[in-house]
């Protein structure tokens, strides 16, 4: 037998019983498509998680002010505002592993340029806040010295902002107010996009922290204590952020001189921690669908059993006639086992197709990020081809060993 007569044998057979043949492929169908779509959400979902984590920035920590007790009321998280640029320089010139500390502070207020006018976040942050969250200009400049230590009344915008206030004109050298205080663009922010909260970090407008000091708060108590909102604090590449943020830790004790046991007036967050803890969870969640989505396929392959092992039945008087004139039992091996796999291949085909469809559905309507990846597609089809030889085997194996004599007596 030449060695393309199985294919055309098996194909014809699957031909004759095309309904029974497309019956028995609706399990492989269902779980290829079941195993893609799951997939495709949760990369999506890890896709997302590492968009966030660029966002932010590489080993990245916050320092925040704590608590404060009050007749044995804890009043929650930064409700204690103790930490002040001093304590930025701090962190940043003794311990040895931190590139860079960011004091910030924030408020809000309303933007105004010319008819146009937009109420956003007002920042002051200094230019190591930038280099802090891997976040660089798209257009202008830098603070100079000059600028930072004198209150100086200009700004960076974010590309919101930006587009809100300017349109398509360049805000680069443009007047705005802050607060009715006029102040001189210069520098609009790359776009950065929605934080893990799914805030919009480009509504944001950013002036030096003396000018939000001096000149948005007036010079009142907080301001002359330099008080700051958070300390944007990044670790050198490779250093270990646990041992980076005990030490912050016991800077800070030693500076708020916090006896041993004593309530700590600052909270440190590692937010690539929190983020990592995301993008493994994520990754869990996608193994543990596509596992799920997996089971499909091994029913659909008990499916194929089933149905091959009637097709051997039905067919013995054929099998021992074709043995009879000459067809040796790898000849009839061949037959039943391609048959098998013919049918997991065109309904992983088919699997995909509707894999493909169901993965742009939930995009669209459930408002999930999804990728879709060859990868995959390649996995779901392997996987359906190896379901298609395991349950095939059998059915193959038992028709290849029937003796000729007693097949042609059978009825």
């Amino acid at each position: 037998m030449s060695f393309w007569a199985p294919f055309r044998l098996a194909l014809r057979a699957l031909a004759v019983n095309t309904l029974r043949s497309i019956l028995t492929m609706l399990g492989i169908v269902i779980g290829v498509a079941a195993v893609i779509t799951m997939i495709a959400v949760g990369g999506g979902a890890t896709e997302r998680v590492q968009e966030q984590m660029k966002g932010l920035g590489s080993n990245i920590m916050l320092v925040m002010p704590g608590g404060v007790s009050q007749a044995g009321v804890r009043l929650g998280a930064q409700t204690r505002q103790r930490l002040t640029e001093e304590d930025a320089l701090a962190i940043a010139l003794e311990i040895a592993e931190v590139q860079v500390a960011a004091p910030t502070a924030r408020t809000s207020g309303q933007l105004v340029v010319g008819n146009a006018n937009w109420g956003t976040s007002i920042m002051g942050v200094t230019n190591d806040y930038l280099e802090a969250r891997d976040w660089p200009l798209a257009s202008g400049r830098l603070f100079d010295a000059a600028e930072l230590a004198g209150s100086a009344k200009v700004a960076w915008i974010g590309a919101t902002v930006a587009r809100e206030l300017f349109g398509e004109q360049d805000p680069v050298d443009q007047m705005i107010r802050v607060r009715n205080i006029p102040m001189t663009v210069v520098g609009v922010l790359a776009p950065k996009g929605q934080n893990s909260m799914g805030q919009d970090q480009d509504d944001a407008i950013m002036i030096p922290i003396s000018t939000l000091r001096n000149r948005i708060w007036g010079g009142d108590g907080t301001s002359r204590l330099k008080r700051v909102g958070a300390i944007s604090v990044k670790v050198r590449e490779g250093k270990d952020m646990k041992a980076v943020e005990e030490s912050i830790k016991d800077l800070l004790r030693q500076r708020f001189k916090v006896q041993p046991g004593g309530d700590e007036p600052f909270q440190i967050r590692n937010l690539t921690e929190i983020l990592q803890a995301q993008e493994e969870s994520s990754r869990i969640m996608t193994l543990l669908l596509a596992a799920v989505a997996g089971i499909s396929l091994v029913i659909g392959g008990i499916g194929i059993m089933n149905i091959m092992l009637v097709s051997v039945t039905e067919r013995t008087r054929e099998i021992g006639l074709r043995m009879a004139v000459g067809a040796r039992g790898r000849d009839i091996l061949a037959q039943f086992l391609i048959e098998a796999v013919t049918l997991s291949l065109l309904g992983g085909a088919l699997g995909v197709l509707l894999g493909a469809v169901a993965t742009g559905l939930v995009g669209h309507f459930a408002g999930w990020q999804v990728r879709l990846s060859i990868q995959s597609i390649g996995l779901a089809v392997g996987f359906a081809a190896m379901v298609g030889v395991f349950f095939g085997y059998y059915p193959a194996r038992r028709a290849s060993r029937l003796l000729p004599i007693q097949a042609l007596r059978y009825e």
